[in-house]
């Protein structure tokens, strides 16, 4: 039985994280091979994707995944998406050079700001920010830049900020390791303003040290981001990829550090609501296996 998983582009954190995936599952016998698939658009194209049926499993960003089942821009049409299982809730968060004058995120009016590709999630997410904020993009710069070209373009001065998702991935740690570097905190209120907006984004604390300049524990909006799946993966598929996870969450965590705490996005829980983003029912291959694991009542 073929598995296709939807990642991001190569060295990307869903990359990587479909890697790590890749691992577990291929000591299941039922699956093989195991097939890793890279993308320039990440979410998005992962959905249209699972729609086509071009793959039976696809990583994607939770704030992503209601706009696909509804059919809502950039999709032309519904997604009729299933949830699989949580994979990790990893940090939304900009960075500076030290010494510049930007102190919190509303200071980034003005300023040259590296937001990822045009067609990517990551620039969805700043138009989710800022318009929480009250922010435009008539009011910055947008430069649209991949990860390593918006670590370059930081480094050498092109711009002024870098919008980055999550830590630990391999840009933020290259670039934390050639220049120093700081994460630019929110001021009073803000992230309480964008969780009220966004409510698929929550609070995370980035700790010190965590990345080479970040000298304090500092709140920033984390979202959480999912293994989807279609209606029309069998069942069986399904309850047996979920179930892989669930057994294997701590060692993915070490085979991944992007995977830390995975377990915790599982428990506790109250029902199977909790395990659905945006309006997408589980998968009832995906519940089955909750259910198993006693998740799910």
């Amino acid at each position: 039985m073929t598995i296709r998983i939807g990642t991001s582009e190569r060295d990307g954190t869903f990359h990587s994280q479909g890697r790590a995936l890749q691992t577990i599952l291929e000591r299941q016998p039922q699956f093989e091979p195991i097939e890793v698939l890279e993308s320039r658009s990440a979410s998005v194209d992962n959905a249209m994707r699972l729609h086509a049926g071009e793959i039976e499993l696809g990583f994607m960003a939770s704030n992503w995944i209601g706009r696909a089942r509804k059919g809502e821009a950039p999709f032309a049409q519904p997604v009729d998406l299933r949830m699989a299982a949580p994979m990790n809730a990893g940090p939304l968060f900009f960075i500076a050079r030290p010494g510049s004058s930007i102190r919190t995120v509303s200071d980034l009016r003005g300023k040259r700001v590296a937001v990822g590709l045009r067609t990517s999630g990551m620039v969805q997410h700043v138009h989710a920010i800022f318009a929480a904020l009250k922010l435009s993009f008539a009011e910055f710069t947008p430069v649209y830049l991949d990860f390593a070209a918006g670590a370059h373009a930081l480094a050498a001065g092109g711009v002024d900020v870098q919008f980055q998702c999550p830590i630990p991935n391999q840009v933020m740690t290259d670039l934390a390791a050639r220049v120093d570097l700081c994460v630019i905190p929110y001021g009073p209120g803000e992230i309480e303003t964008v969780l009220q907006a966004v409510p698929d984004y929550r609070m995370i604390v980035m700790r010190k040290h965590a990345i080479r300049g970040l000298e304090q524990d500092v709140a920033q909006i984390a979202v959480v981001n999912v293994l989807a799946t279609h209606a029309r993966v069998p069942e069986p598929m399904v309850r047996d990829v979920t179930g892989a996870v669930i057994t294997a969450a701590g060692e993915l965590g070490r085979i991944n550090p992007l995977f830390a705490g995975l377990r915790d996005l599982f428990t506790p829980q109250r029902g199977p609501s909790a395990l659905e983003f945006g309006g997408v029912p589980l998968h009832p291959g995906a519940l089955r296996a909750y259910r198993e694991a006693g998740f799910v009542g």
